[in-house]
């Protein structure tokens, strides 16, 4: 993979904190991942304390269906190195505003590595899947997968096969991922 561009990655995570264009009718002012990221911050590192007020668990799930989603399109060509990853951390974290740190990020992508190894890449689509049960949500796994791919050079055939299985895993029509790609490419260029 070339070096990123960190103006591009710049661009990215803050196309990552807008309200999708399709989302505008819908009353939406953020990103699911931003709006998801701020109950997930709240997840402690130790399961013995009691989550603060303010926790959402579905929303923390959420969250990490969201990255995971991303994280699969980026491993779709069987190479996800220490460039992409840190990349792939910086936007998260940038996008996510302070609400996840470092770590936490960090410590997500390991489990998403470690599961990915183990069930597969149709097994975790299958699980994204799961979780993402809006159409809505589903849009905005396939838009941030895209802009996020856009960080290592846009979305190679392979990733956008990643992009075409979750689109049907989501129940989706074809068109969802092309209007996704689409909106991505468009953000960045402006």
């Amino acid at each position: 993979m070339p070096a990123p561009d960190f103006s591009l990655i710049g661009k990215v995570a803050r196309q990552l904190t807008q309200t999708p264009a399709y989302a505008a009718a819908t009353g939406a002012r953020a990103s699911l991942l931003s709006v998801a990221a701020s109950s997930y911050g709240w997840k402690s590192d130790d399961d013995d304390l009691t989550q603060p007020t303010g926790f959402d668990p579905e929303a923390a799930r959420l969250f990490e269906a969201v990255v995971e989603g991303a994280f699969l399109v980026a491993n779709a060509d069987g190479e996800f190195d220490d460039t992409e990853q840190a990349a792939f951390k910086h936007v998260v974290v940038t996008a996510c505003g302070g609400a996840v740190a470092e770590r936490q990020v960090s410590a997500l992508l390991a489990d998403l590595h470690d599961q990915l190894g183990e069930d597969g890449m149709g097994k975790r689509i299958q699980m994204v899947a799961r979780t993402i049960t809006r159409e809505d949500h589903a849009r905005e796994v396939l838009r941030i997968s895209s802009l996020l791919a856009h960080v290592s050079g846009g979305v190679s055939p392979v990733e956008r096969e990643v992009l075409d299985k979750l689109a049907a895993e989501f129940k989706l029509a074809g068109a969802a991922v092309e209007q996704a790609i689409e909106e991505a490419a468009h953000a960045l260029d402006e």
